[in-house]
C-alpha cells in the first residue's frame, strides 16, 4: 500500500477510557455553570442582586458572574433598560467607565445601521449605564440579554462586565443588537446590580444569576 502524505497527522484510536474521558470533560464543562437564583419580575421599580439577601451569592465563591434577562418588557412605552452597581448593598453609586455600540435592522427593511459607536451612551461617573435602546411596551415588545461580571469580589482591580442585549426597539418596529462593556471603577468589592429602566415600572421579566466555576 502507499503511504500518505509526508507530514500527515497519525491516526488517532480512541480506547474505552480516552471516550470515558472525553464524556467527563463535557460533564465538567456542563457543571461549571451554577444557577444561584431566579427571580420573576412583576411590575417592579427595579431589580435588585444585592449579595446576601433573597439567595444572591456575588462574592468570591465564583470569578466570574452571568446575570441573563429573559424577555424584559416596560411598563410604559418607548424606555431604556439601565445598570447600576453597589459597593454597600444600598448606594447606586459605584463609578464607571463604559463605551457602547449597537447596528439596527428594520421590519420594513427601509433602514438599516452600524455597527456604530454612540457616544451619548457611554458614563464615565457614577451615571446609569444603558443596556438597550428605547423598548416599546406593546404585547409582543421586549429585549432579552445577558451581563457578564467578572470578579466581583477584588479588592485590587477595577470590575470588568460585558453586555449584549436583543431589543425590539420601539422606532419602526427594529431590532437593535446592543453591545457594552466597562469597568466599575473601584477597587472595593462589588455587591450588588440593579436592573431598572430610565422611568416607569419593568411589567415582567424572569432574570436568572449564574456563577462560573474554575474560569
Amino acid at each position: 500500500m502507499g503511504r500518505g502524505p509526508v507530514g500527515a497527522p497519525a491516526l488517532i484510536k480512541y480506547n474505552d477510557q480516552s471516550i470515558s474521558a472525553v464524556t467527563e470533560i463535557a460533564a465538567a464543562a456542563k457543571d461549571a455553570m451554577v444557577l444561584i437564583t431566579t427571580v420573576t419580575a412583576s411590575d417592579d421599580g427595579s431589580t435588585d442582586f444585592v449579595h446576601g439577601t433573597n439567595d444572591v451569592v456575588l462574592d468570591s465563591t465564583y470569578p466570574v458572574y452571568l446575570f441573563k434577562f429573559i424577555n424584559i418588557h416596560p411598563g410604559t412605552n418607548d424606555k431604556e433598560m439601565h445598570i447600576y452597581f453597589t459597593t454597600d448593598g444600598t448606594n447606586w453609586n459605584a463609578s464607571k467607565t463604559t463605551t457602547w455600540f449597537n447596528a439596527v435592522h428594520d421590519a420594513a427593511e427601509t433602514y438599516t445601521g452600524g455597527p456604530a459607536y454612540n457616544t451619548n451612551r457611554d458614563v464615565q461617573g457614577t451615571g446609569a449605564q444603558t443596556l438597550t435602546q428605547s423598548v416599546g411596551n406593546e404585547n409582543d415588545e421586549s429585549c432579552s440579554g445577558e451581563m457578564w461580571l467578572f470578579n466581583p469580589s477584588s479588592t485590587t482591580f477595577v470590575k470588568h462586565f460585558l453586555t449584549h442585549v436583543s431589543t425590539k426597539w420601539e422606532a419602526g418596529d427594529a431590532e437593535s443588537d446592543d453591545f457594552g462593556a466597562g469597568y466599575v471603577n473601584t477597587t472595593s468589592a462589588v455587591t450588588g446590580v440593579r436592573f431598572i429602566f430610565n422611568s416607569g415600572n419593568i411589567d415582567s421579566c424572569t432574570f436568572k444569576l449564574y456563577g462560573i466555576k474554575d474560569s
